[in-house]
């Protein structure tokens, strides 16, 4: 799956340092695309949107120079897709603004799944400026405007 993060991915030759006291680390996908270490996509979900309130489940990347933050619980999501979405679609609700900038850009990142934007004729989640807590009720209304016009999906 391609996702276009625009936080950008660590370099593959530099894996991301951990921020928080134990080293976060992206579990390997099973064959049937759930990470391992969980016992089912749902499980997998659950545990990254109880994440995405943690301001310490970040890692940097980049070295001491040109650190740049790896939003873990967010990129996951993310990652995870179209089944992720109907769950972050609730956090557009969120009084806490880390909490709704991570999902709405979680959100960003999951509805450019191929498995979403072959549906929606190639429309996903287009925020202006992700990542800036500023931009949240903009990107917020962006957000809900796409879940009203393609939220039916997932009914």
């Amino acid at each position: 799956m391609l996702l276009a993060s625009c936080a950008g991915g660590p370099p593959s030759a530099e894996p991301p340092a951990a921020t928080g006291a134990a080293p976060q680390e992206q579990p390997a996908a099973a064959a049937d695309g759930t990470a391992e270490g969980f016992a089912s996509l749902r499980d997998e979900i659950h545990y990254y949107l109880e994440r995405l309130s943690d301001r310490a489940f970040t890692e940097t990347y980049g070295g001491e120079e040109h650190p740049r933050t790896w939003y873990t619980a967010a990129e996951a999501l993310g990652r995870i897709g179209a089944p992720a979405v109907p769950h972050l679609v609730p956090y557009l609700d969120s009084d806490d603004p880390w909490e709704l900038k991570l999902a709405l850009y979680a959100l960003m990142l999951a509805s450019q799944d191929p498995t979403v934007t072959s549906q929606t004729g190639g429309e996903y989640i287009r925020l202006g400026t992700v990542l800036d807590e500023r931009e949240n009720a903009g990107n917020r209304a962006i957000a809900r405007d796409w879940w009203k016009r393609w939220g039916h999906l997932w009914d």
